[in-house]
């Protein structure tokens, strides 16, 4: 049945180990072309939706939005458990909402936490393979931690960011990057009111840099300053990131608390 054009926003979460990334490609399988596939079955039309950001290949989501129109008039309360029948057990839909009209999931959009795990032991974990940097060298937690609080704050962010998209600005707006330590694992939460193409690996690439004693970390200013991409660490590998919390007013936003 063909009703009134709706927006719908839904929250859901995947484990991005098998696919190529979030964005819908040709010839590889994607978590949105997964997706989009079970939207068009579910609402018996063609669906064009926007996800709340861009994930690489072998990075999680915790906590990730759609938005997209449809004259379809399923219930969105009944979306959830129709799109699950139809999605594999590493995606899974867990609510939505019919949304104002002119939501959108990524410019609607506040700020947004990304979370990196680093198993730091001796002994690797089997059961965090592909979830988790296995780590077996000491870290230098201390100086990772000062390291970290430098780059709070609004800054040129275009030294930790690979070419990849375009953008009008690198400057973002970093409000907390903390790092927690227990006996086997290293965990760091960057929330942002943005993030440029890899700037969470690599700032963990660079806090990994400056635990090696490769940067110290008060070289972090000057490094932001320079704006050169090369002076910085590499690229944490994909499998440790998670995006893990998103920001949003109104109901939406109470949706994915």
């Amino acid at each position: 049945m063909v009703g009134a054009w709706r927006t719908i926003a839904l929250r859901l979460s995947y484990d991005g180990s098998r696919y190529h990334g979030w964005q819908e490609q040709r010839d590889d399988e994607t978590v949105g072309g997964t997706l989009v596939e079970a939207l068009r079955r579910v609402c018996g039309e063609v669906v064009h939706f926007t996800g709340c950001g861009r994930t690489d290949a072998g990075v999680h989501a915790l906590r990730y939005c759609v938005s997209f129109e449809t004259t379809g008039t399923i219930p969105a309360e009944r979306l959830p458990y129709a799109l699950n029948t139809l999605l594999p057990p590493d995606i899974s839909v867990s609510a939505a909402i019919d949304a104002p009209r002119d939501f959108n999931a990524i410019l609607s959009c506040k700020k947004k936490e990304y979370t990196y795990h680093i198993i730091n032991s001796r002994i690797r974990d089997p059961f965090l393979a592909g979830r988790a940097l296995f780590y077996p060298r000491e870290l230098d937690f201390k100086a990772m931690k000062t390291a970290a609080s430098h780059f709070v704050g609004t800054h040129d962010f275009a030294a930790v960011r690979s070419v990849g998209t375009q953008t009008k600005t690198t400057v973002r707006t970093v409000h907390w990057f903390e790092t927690e330590r227990s006996e086997k694992s290293v965990v760091m939460r960057i929330c942002a009111n943005g993030f440029l193409y890899n700037m969470a690996r690599a700032m963990v690439g660079t806090l990994l840099y400056v635990s090696e004693g490769k940067l110290r970390a008060d070289d972090i200013p000057a490094l932001l300053e320079q704006r050169d991409r090369r002076q910085t660490g590499p690229t944490a590998p994909p499998q440790g990131l998670y995006l893990t919390r998103i920001w949003y007013n109104g109901a939406v936003g109470e949706m994915m608390s």
